[in-house]
């Protein structure tokens, strides 16, 4: 079977170029630094878990590679209205478009639709992304452990860190959880999906889950 995840990360290395050129590095750090002061995700999630009830990322979707498309009559606007008056903490926006169907303008209209902060999910590899994320709206940027090196990931964190946003590292196995948690990051997810080839394993989670201490 191709490994999808290679698949994914080369057509992503394609686009960063292509934007790039579109758009300098330092022009998309000044709309990152103008874009405002991020809302508080981690603050969102603590908050919920100190009132005693469920701390959701609610995710807002349109497709995946392996589903097609979920919702035909796709509205992020209505779909985070309705996560937020439901007790979600956060929201997570799909915006890759070649494989998910997802938009930046998804991230910025659902962002703008509620109070909630909000998590740019899609593939990120290079530091131009994290000045995306935050010119979109991004609260907070994905860290797939299984697309990067230790070095890359504390680069992209910094870089967040710079801009007053959260971070999300996801991770599939022991090895790559073991690489999260020398991040500074408090947040850490469990991705029942490997991404390589894209089996499913609720198991994962349960064998991982013991490993992260509790003030993560």
């Amino acid at each position: 079977m191709a490994d999808i995840l290679d698949k994914i990360l080369a057509v992503k290395a394609e686009e960063i170029a292509k934007a790039k050129k579109a758009l300098g590095a330092a022009a998309a750090r000044h709309q990152a630094e103008a874009a405002g002061k991020p809302r508080d995700f981690i603050g969102a999630l603590r908050a919920k878990i100190t009132a005693g009830l469920p701390a959701v990322i609610a995710e807002i979707k349109k497709a995946s590679p392996s589903k097609g498309v979920l919702r035909e009559r796709f509205d992020p606007a209505a779909i985070a209205r309705s996560y937020a008056q439901h007790g979600a903490a956060c929201l997570s926006v799909l915006t890759d478009e070649r494989f998910f169907q997802g938009r930046a303008e998804d991230l910025s209209t659902a962002r703008t639709a509620c109070g909630l902060p909000v998590l740019r999910k899609d593939f990120v590899i290079d530091p131009y992304q994290v000045y995306e994320s935050r010119a979109m709206g991004a609260d907070c940027i994905l860290l797939i452990v299984a697309a990067l090196e230790l070095s890359q990931m504390r680069e992209l964190e910094a870089v967040a860190a710079s801009l007053g946003m959260a971070v999300l590292a996801e991770v599939h196995d022991r090895a790559e959880l073991d690489l999260a948690l020398d991040l500074a990051t408090p947040l850490i997810g469990i991705n029942n999906r490997d991404l390589h080839s894209f089996e499913t394993r609720l198991e994962t989670t349960l064998g991982l889950s013991p490993r992260i201490s509790a003030p993560r």
